[in-house]
């Protein structure tokens, strides 16, 4: 019996030994897929610290420094490039956002952000929105 469990755990460990590199080719070859995201403002907005972004997307900071409405554009949940920015620049989960946007709609204390539709669409609102935010890939600009 314990020579069964010795050959079992033996091979395991093989197999783990074999996926690693496996594991680590498909990581990279994911993230070099993954596009370059690029947080965008209106022309007349200041850069957005980092640590403002989350409370900005997820509706909590609702004005700027100045006192002007924020004015938030995303696209839509589906959309990979939303999913990328979610994930990599707010440290959320795609659902976690759209569930602190949906308690606000049914509870009454605000609304979710405006969505656009295309990456093209989201640079056409930001740029001509007073005090407007939104994301684009890089490789939009």
């Amino acid at each position: 019996m314990n020579k069964h469990v010795s050959l079992t755990q033996e091979k395991l460990s093989k197999l783990c030994m074999l996926r690693q590199p496996l594991l680590l080719i498909a990581l990279l070859v994911h993230m070099q897929s993954l596009p370059a995201i690029e947080v965008i403002t209106h022309a007349d907005m200041q850069r957005v610290q980092v640590n403002d972004l989350r409370a900005i997307f997820s509706m909590r900071l609702r004005n700027w420094p100045d006192g002007s409405k924020i004015r938030v554009f995303v696209l839509p949940d589906d959309n990979e490039l939303h999913k990328a920015f979610v994930k990599e620049k707010l440290q959320m989960f795609p659902h976690q956002l759209r569930r602190t946007w949906d308690r606000m709609t049914y509870t009454g204390t605000g609304q979710p952000p405006i969505t656009v539709h295309s990456v093209a669409e989201m640079l056409e609102k930001v740029k001509n929105t007073q005090n407007a935010i939104g994301y684009i890939d890089e490789a939009s600009r």
